[in-house]
């Protein structure tokens, strides 16, 4: 009498299962994090420069210092405030520090003279034909304050800031690095996914070799 032979299911490649399916817990694990890793990566890429939500401020509200000058006499103290274009002067009592009232002041900025306009006590401001370039300009201010008069003389010292130019560079850096990583989980990706139908590939020409 002959033994009964209980036929096997062999694997069927056309059963239409996925990769993921056949691939044990770890594998699935690992293929899960980097599809996870290509969506953040692609939501950080689209979102590109200017959606970074106030990342990129400007100089004068993130803590910068704004140039500036000071010239002083044995009756005033001038200072004056360069933002841009725009200059905004400071007139107070050398002794008191108190702000000068009913002053009139002509100002020379680099040779050319300014037409200044009062805004408050001891408060002027102008705007600059364009924004001076780095260097030292020199400054002169006329002072009639009542029955007193003085000569005020300063400088202003301009040059190229170095944090800003380092800002640009770590912005820079954050636009690359998001491709770069991208990159990166995309070669894994498909190294991983070469790697599984190699495996899969050689399990089912095992199987069917032993069966043939």
């Amino acid at each position: 009498m002959k033994p009964l032979l209980i036929p096997r299911n062999k694997p069927d490649a056309s059963s239409g299962r996925s990769i993921a399916d056949t691939a044990p817990p770890q594998s699935r694990m690992f293929l899960m994090l980097l599809l996870v890793t290509a969506l953040l990566w692609f939501g950080n890429a689209i979102a590109g420069p200017g959606h970074d939500h106030g990342d990129e401020a400007p100089a004068s509200s993130g803590g910068v210092a704004l140039p500036r000058f000071a010239a002083t006499s044995e009756l005033f103290e001038l200072v004056g405030v360069l933002n841009g274009t725009r200059l905004t002067l400071y007139l107070d009592h050398a002794d008191t520090n108190a702000p000068v009232k009913d002053a009139q002041l002509e100002l020379e900025f680099a040779g050319s003279k300014l037409k200044v306009e009062p805004h408050g006590e001891g408060e002027f401001e102008t705007t600059l034909p364009a924004a001076p370039k780095p260097g030292v300009i020199a400054i002169a201010a006329v002072v009639v304050a009542g029955q007193q008069t003085d000569l005020l003389a300063g400088e202003l010292d301009l040059h190229e800031d170095k944090t800003e130019t380092a800002a640009s560079e770590v912005i820079n850096w954050r636009q690359v690095l998001p491709w770069a990583g991208g990159l990166i989980t995309l070669a894994g990706l498909i190294a991983f996914l070469i790697r599984r139908k190699r495996q899969r590939s050689s399990v089912l020409n095992g199987r069917r070799g032993g069966t043939a």
